[in-house]
């Protein structure tokens, strides 16, 4: 992991944030591709497997996956997450051009609070992991409260797809938006698990079968949550607006994100009481820029002047 040292011998992981930000852009660019070809298709009364649009957006998400994986490979989860704000003010500034979509005052002003609250996540980010080991991973994946946690999100996500979504899912956003933010549960800890256990399973020695067994479960366990969501984003994008579902899948996501790292990563404990503070007031001032982008695709703001 490559970081820098800052004149007062505080260390950030440099590599991790760059390459987070990076992605995030490239993430923000997804929906609005994928939106864009679906729209074309349907205007085109053709499927949008066949659109290159679409698969531009495509290959971006999976470029743009690729990129989080090394991002949480090299920075804290707690951090790398709350930063995909930028893809959200990314995407909704492409939004407006390539798709059409107003943005009014109240959503350029949801980007400033988007950049200030990245800022502020950044600075003042955990300088340390909590898990640096395969054997520290397999401790806390074994964790009761980690156990009971998962196995909630999978039976909430069952009773999702399996039920609601067929019945709700084209007419409530939330639907598809809460079974792609619980995946986050499995798909940012699996990312980071990776990245933990690669060394230990491709290496030599009495305990590599055993690593490679993790191995091979968080990769599947990877490969599974990002395919889920990939098909559940294109079902939300052919019923609503991709500025709407971003910005609410951004926040939902987070959410859930920051909930299982805290109870599987516990990389909070890496953080002074100062930092913490500041850290919640940077998620909120990020989350509050997402709601006002959301906010300002329905909004219609007059200016009146006060008359005597």
């Amino acid at each position: 992991m490559d970081v820098n040292s800052a004149p007062s011998g505080v260390s950030f992981p440099v590599a991790g944030i760059t390459i987070a930000v990076i992605s995030s852009f490239i993430n923000g660019s997804t929906f609005v591709l994928q939106k864009k070809g679906i729209l074309r298709s349907r205007h085109r009364g053709r499927s949008y497997l066949t659109d290159a649009v679409w698969w531009s957006g495509t290959v971006s998400m999976i470029v743009g996956q690729i990129g989080n994986f090394l991002a949480y490979n090299a920075a804290p989860a707690v951090i790398v997450t709350p930063l995909g704000a930028l893809g959200v003010l990314f995407g909704a500034v492409l939004a407006s051009w390539i798709l059409k979509e107003h943005l009014n005052i109240l959503g350029k002003l949801g980007c400033v609070l988007c950049c200030c609250g990245s800022v502020v996540l950044i600075i003042h980010a955990p300088k340390a992991e909590a898990v640096t080991s395969r054997l520290e991973l397999e401790e806390r994946l074994w964790d009761p409260v980690f156990v009971i946690y998962a196995l909630s999100v999978v039976l909430l996500l069952v009773i999702l797809v399996v039920w609601v979504a067929p019945a709700h899912g084209t007419s409530n956003i939330m639907v598809y938006v809460a079974i792609c933010s619980l995946l986050g549960s499995f798909t940012v800890p699996s990312s980071k698990g990776l990245g933990l256990v690669a060394q230990d399973a491709f290496g030599e020695g009495p305990s590599s079968g055993r690593a490679l067994a993790l191995f091979a479960g968080l990769l599947g366990t990877l490969a599974v949550s990002v395919l889920v969501q990939f098909v559940f984003i294109n079902k939300a994008l052919e019923c609503f607006s991709s500025n709407v579902f971003e910005a609410i899948y951004y926040v939902a996501f987070t959410s859930t994100v920051i909930l299982a790292s805290a109870l599987l990563l516990r990389e909070w404990t890496a953080l002074t009481l100062t930092d913490g503070l500041a850290m919640l007031c940077g998620l909120t001032t990020v989350c509050v820029g997402v709601v006002l982008l959301r906010i300002s695709q329905e909004a219609l703001i007059t200016w009146k002047t006060k008359t005597d």
